[in-house]
């Protein structure tokens, strides 16, 4: 197995939601559910969105791979936008 600068520690705990549930987002049929965003008490961010792993699998910019335990989410953009006061700047 190769060595990655970066594990994703499958015990860190949900600290905190970045931005607005799906519910306030109208991003949801009305029930609390995907997609989501929140910060891992490590520090590390958990998402919660759709897995087109396959569907942009053919397509993706140069330099950029998917691991085999590795999935592409994505979520919607304006739950994005309404994390962005949740996160500090770099």
């Amino acid at each position: 197995m190769a060595v990655r600068g970066w594990e994703a520690d499958s015990s860190a705990l949900f600290a905190r939601r970045l931005g607005k549930s799906a519910r306030e987002l109208q991003c949801t049929g009305g029930q609390d559910g995907c997609p989501d965003i929140w910060e891992l008490n490590n520090g590390d961010v958990a998402v919660i969105g759709r897995d087109l792993t396959t569907s942009y699998a053919s397509r993706l910019p140069e330099g950029v791979v998917i691991a085999d335990d590795e999935r592409l989410v994505v979520i919607p953009g304006r739950m994005m936008r309404s994390a962005k006061k949740d996160i500090p700047d770099a």
